[in-house]
């Protein structure tokens, strides 16, 4: 993810020191580069340690040396590319609409004016189907993108046709074209909404909604922040509160032979001005039709312009005797019908076959190859051959550089008309070919991006790899997902179960889309049942309890992980019953029962290490390794991460890798901790050190991959090492832990940090703020449902009061989370409440 939030660094103010500050700076940079060379080397974990403790205490005092006075607060990454740019291109043959143009111009110029405060500035165009609005908004758009420096966004609304776009759909995409990576499910519109509100704080961003369908698909689409601007589009006026309105009617006659002459030939037009005329009236002025014949004219020179209006004169007088749904203007349809009957047989099949795709947004360019059964160098050129005749539209070019293409909804209406005379087998298996091209893509990109996920050990991917397969993601989520519709709505269920798979892997990679994730899960499941495979079922099946553990849905992904683990047992898939074993235990860690979670966890481990999948292994060691510290039980916990880190170090696998040192660092503070209360304060400072060392480096790792969510668990593990020389550092990011987080809709994330700035607060004394604190980190947890970091919360407050000597106010939560760990069977929570409220009652 790469974007800012809101506020801005504070200035950097250091400690008053003399000459000592460059010496003592120089060894800590020895001492570091002795450190992280340690870290890399293959060597003991034993001897690391011993190649480091001298390093840590020259790094501990150069660290004093050189503290803030008040730490500066930590931002997030820099954004690592451009502003967001989705405007669509200027159609190249754009005509006319001075006035309304100068109206845009003059509303926008006001609110520059004006000095009062004022919500974003919203102007709605409505008119008829085929009139200009979206010609209009986009060359206004790019005329006034120099004002804003933060962006255009752009989503077709689809108002036009029968499903058109959700709002929440919409935010999600805007929200990761910011740069917002919601690694976790933020929830519904009105948490999106909140979301949007925030990341556009401050920001002058150009929205552009074309085609609404009502004013409930726009309103949650509008910020507040004053420097941006929507331009909406729409058939009927939505009467949206404080904005702009204005009805864009069709050309004026001049302007329809303008358009006419700047597609067919100025010297045609003038030749011949009063068939020009003619053709315009025919068209009824709009903008739409006229284009069309205008570009059938360019692509027939042979015709005179009199040949064309006698031809649209004829089909107008033959519509006018038929019944026709009112779904298309007889004007549009008359254009489009002469067109149609014009081109080729190979373009007349490419537009029908097109219209079968209607409900995706828009297609790349290989799609026309495939509907064709040709090469897509070929396809292209028939899909060019209908962009000349005005019957297709170029909608931009995608994140990954692709040339994307759509058809105007009246277009795809009338095109839909007479494929209802195409041979279905033939339609069904041009279909099928462009599905199966997605299938093709999407699994290609999955693999790129977690080949983990795919097979034993997985294929080797490299960053540009990653980067690309989120790229196309990001670029094909809303076809991709229309095009799962399709293979459904066919029977197509083998097919349908790929694609769904491909679209999860994808999702889970990146965390990313959570209720397209759950759909496609959702659609998986169903698939592979519809198509009686059981190992596919079972697939489906783990990657549905994915999303349910990632939406805190863990009985019922565990419910899932079982099922899934009998049906890998039974065919015997060693592997992916490993795999099942690990998700069962993840989601019994998740809920607090450790001691069965162990179970399942060590099991899984012991499998991934009999097939030889140490990526695996790796990695549910890790999990156990959180699960050891947990149950305070930090040297198994160190055993097993280190283990890990150096698998994933052979592996270069740098995301794992700086995932493990996060919780690494986490292990060390908990060992420094138990130092410092043993009283051995030169072991404590050299491993707080350590600690802080390996959490900066995780989250410097996670920094430059954009990745500000695991950043954010960083800081929040930083503000919770318990160093007692930096409480007031660690107090500040763990605040600052919880501000990221909040922006990034991670309610449980938020909880969680403030149970961290809780903590921090109790060991600086100030009891009822960490109380206030803690308090507010429970209530959180109990709206979630989590009851075991409610009995934690609790747990902590307890413990804030007694280290402050006040052990009567510590009993009645202490009791409280001990009767929670007790219902949930964690005998670790129990053992660890006792000896607390033993010591409170003494």
């Amino acid at each position: 993810m790469t974007g800012d939030l809101p506020d801005k660094p504070r200035p950097r103010r250091l400690r008053k020191i003399g000459v000592a500050a460059p010496v003592a700076a120089g060894f800590a940079a020895a001492a570091a580069s002795i450190f992280a060379a340690a870290l890399e080397w293959e060597i003991p974990p034993v001897a690391k340690v011993g190649v480091t403790a001298a390093a840590a205490l020259l790094v501990g005092v150069a660290t004093w040396a050189t503290t803030e006075v008040r730490p500066r607060r930590v931002t997030p990454a820099e954004p690592a590319s451009r502003a967001p740019e989705q405007w669509p291109p200027v159609p190249e043959h754009f005509t006319g609409r001075a006035d309304a143009l100068a109206e845009l111009r003059e509303v926008f110029a006001a609110r520059r004016k004006a000095a009062a405060p004022a919500p974003a500035l919203v102007v709605s165009v409505y008119g008829r189907g085929g009139v200009g609005k979206s010609s209009l908004i986009t060359r206004f758009g790019q005329e006034v993108a120099g004002s804003f420096p933060d962006g255009r966004l752009y989503a077709d609304l689809r108002g036009g046709v029968d499903s058109p776009v959700r709002p929440k759909e919409v935010l999600i995409g805007f929200l990761r074209a910011l740069g917002v990576r919601l690694a976790i499910d933020p929830g519904g519109l009105e948490e999106l909404r909140k979301l949007w509100l925030t990341w556009t704080k401050d920001r002058r961003i150009l929205i552009g909604l074309d085609n609404a369908h009502s004013a409930d698909q726009v309103k949650a689409l509008i910020p507040a922040e004053r420097g941006c601007a929507v331009l909406v589009t729409s058939r009927q006026p939505l009467f949206l509160g404080g904005t702009h309105d204005t009805r864009l009617g069709p050309f004026s006659e001049a302007h329809g032979v303008e358009l006419l002459a700047r597609l067919a030939g100025g010297e045609r037009v003038f030749e011949d001005l009063e068939s020009a005329k003619e053709i315009v009236r025919l068209c009824d002025y709009l903008p739409l039709a006229i284009g069309i014949c205008g570009g059938r004219l360019a692509t027939r020179e042979q015709w005179t312009l009199r040949q064309m209006a006698d031809r649209l004169a004829d089909e107008r007088r033959r519509l006018d005797q038929l019944e026709l749904a009112p779904t298309v203007d007889k004007s549009v349809r008359a254009s489009v019908q002469l067109s149609y009957d014009d081109c080729t047989g190979m373009q007349r099949r490419l537009l029908r076959l097109l219209s079968a795709l209607s409900s995706a947004p828009d297609v790349p360019g290989w799609v026309a190859g495939e509907l064709l059964d040709i090469s897509t160098l070929d396809g292209a050129d028939q899909l060019e051959a209908l962009i000349d005749a005005q019957l297709a539209e170029c909608s931009g070019t995608d994140l990954t550089g692709t040339m994307r293409y759509r058809l105007h909804d009246l277009v795809a209406l009338f095109a839909a008309e007479p494929a209802g005379d195409d041979d279905p087998a033939r339609r069904g298996d041009a279909v099928e070919r462009v599905l199966h091209g997605y299938r093709r893509r999407a699994e290609e990109a999955a693999q790129n991006r977690w080949p983990q996920d795919w097979s034993k050990g997985g294929r080797r991917s490299t960053a540009e790899g990653q980067i690309h397969a989120g790229d196309w993601l990001n670029a094909e989520r809303l076809t991709f997902m229309a095009m799962i519709g399709i293979a459904r709505r066919l029977e197509l269920w083998e097919l349908t179960w790929g694609l769904s798979r491909a679209f999860c892997s994808l999702c889970h990679s990146l965390r990313a889309y959570w209720a397209d994730w759950a759909e496609a899960a959702d659609i998986g499941c169903e698939a592979a049942e519809r198509a009686g495979d059981r190992r596919a079922r079972a697939i489906a099946a783990l990657d549905r309890a994915a999303v349910w553990g990632g939406q805190g849905g863990q009985e019922r992904g565990r419910a899932d992980a079982e099922q899934a683990l009998e049906a890998f047992t039974e065919l015997g898939e060693t592997w992916w019953a490993a795999r099942a074993l690990r998700t069962i235990g993840m989601t019994l860690f998740s809920d607090g029962h450790l001691d069965r979670a162990q179970e399942f966890l060590v099991a899984a481990i012991t499998a991934f290490k009999g097939v030889e999948d140490f990526w695996w292994m790796a990695r549910t060691q890790r999990n156990l390794a959180e699960m050891r510290l947990a149950e305070r039980r930090p040297e198994e916990a160190r055993e097993l991460l280190e283990d890990a880190l150096e698998v994933f170090e052979r592996e270069g696998n740098r995301y794992s890798e700086a995932q493990t040192l996060r919780v690494y660092g986490e292990v060390l503070a908990a060992q420094a901790r138990g130092l410092h209360r043993a009283g051995d304060q030169r072991a404590a400072v050299e491993t707080f050190t350590k600690a802080g060392y390996s959490l900066d480096r995780a989250a410097e790792m996670f920094r430059r991959r954009g990745e500000l969510w695991e950043e954010a668990r960083c800081l929040r593990a930083a503000g919770e090492v318990g160093d007692p020389s930096s409480g007031l550092r660690e107090l500040e990011v763990a605040r600052r832990a919880g501000e990221i987080l909040e922006a990034l809709g991670d309610s449980w994330g938020v909880a969680r940090s403030a149970l961290s700035v809780g903590r921090v607060l109790g060991r600086l004394r100030r009891v009822a703020e960490a109380e206030r604190e803690l308090r507010r980190a429970v209530d959180a947890f109990e709206g979630l449902g989590d009851r075991w970091w409610m009995a934690r919360g609790l747990q902590y407050i307890g413990e804030a009061h007694l280290d402050a000597g006040a052990g009567s106010a510590a009993g009645p939560p202490l009791r409280q989370a001990r009767d929670i760990y007790r219902s949930l069977g964690n005998e670790a929570g129990v053992r660890r409440t006792l000896e607390l409220l033993k010591a409170a009652e003494a």
